[in-house]
């Protein structure tokens, strides 16, 4: 089946028109610019620069640890090779949680350094002055509800989140906040499916699924962890459409078989 690219820059309203349209939007992470151009060109609707490069990349055990510096070194590259999809950039923990003045230095300066075209910070009404002064400061903004992996101390692990009905009912009045705040999409991550498609219902932005069932206007997974790089991950919710772990390792076999026995290069590949 061939995927139409797009052949105009997505948008937030754009975005928006495809939630009222029925269109499912297809985002997924990354962190470089070469991953990031095959993506683009494969016909991602939007990149998340996320802090999960505090795992995958610099290989910490959770996001907490990368700092604004780096989400904006790794930014820079996403943005060069996107063409055509929208590029959201996560406010790494520490950058918008001390005072509401330190939070819109930080995501001025994420914008302008990085060129990317949205920020995502996670959180409710706790964090619904900052996301107010962002709006109003005429940044997109992006809302993260559910299991918010910078507050994984707090929250006592990675488990599901909102099944009992005092969170779900606190995750609801979260996500009509964030929506009425002017977020330009929502994601959910880890809550059961029959909350999500309530949220879904309930707000005018897109919400974008991670572990949050089908009924989402979009999903949203780890590049590494659906190609099958992260080989030690493989949560329930998690599918691989790819197993480029094995094939890494057995290409880089045969690279190693080929130095050692002197077959590479080949009379062909010298000068």
């Amino acid at each position: 089946m061939s995927v139409h690219v797009q052949n105009t820059r997505m948008t937030t309203t754009r975005l928006r028109q495809m939630k009222q349209q029925g269109e499912k939007i297809a985002m997924l992470t990354s962190y470089d610019f070469t991953l990031t151009t095959l993506l683009d060109e494969a016909g991602i609707d939007m990149i998340l620069v996320g802090d999960s490069a505090s795992n995958v990349v610099c290989g910490n055990s959770y996001t907490l640890p990368i700092t604004v510096d780096e989400m904006i070194f790794l930014a820079r590259g996403v943005v060069r090779a996107a063409k055509h999809c929208l590029v959201v950039l996560d406010m790494p923990f520490g950058s918008y949680q001390v005072s509401e003045e330190d939070a819109v230095r930080n995501a001025v300066r994420m914008m302008k350094e990085s060129g990317a075209d949205a920020l995502k910070l996670e959180g409710g009404e706790e964090i619904l002055p900052v996301i107010r002064h962002l709006v109003r400061a005429g940044i997109p903004v992006m809302g993260h509800l559910g299991l918010t992996p910078q507050s994984v101390n707090q929250l006592g692990g990675y488990g599901l989140r909102a099944k009992e009905a005092v969170e779900a009912d606190k995750l609801l009045r979260d996500a009509q906040l964030l929506d009425g705040a002017g977020c330009f999409a929502i994601v959910l991550e880890k809550i059961p499916a029959h909350l999500a498609e309530d949220v879904t219902k309930l707000v005018s932005c897109p919400t974008i699924g991670i572990g949050a069932g089908n009924m989402t206007d979009g999903q949203v997974l780890v590049l590494h962890d659906m190609l099958g790089l992260n080989q030690g991950f493989k949560p329930k919710f998690l599918r691989h459409f790819a197993e480029l772990g094995d094939a890494v390792k057995g290409a880089v076999g045969q690279y190693v078989q080929a130095v050692k026995q002197s077959s590479f290069p080949n009379s062909s590949e010298a000068y």
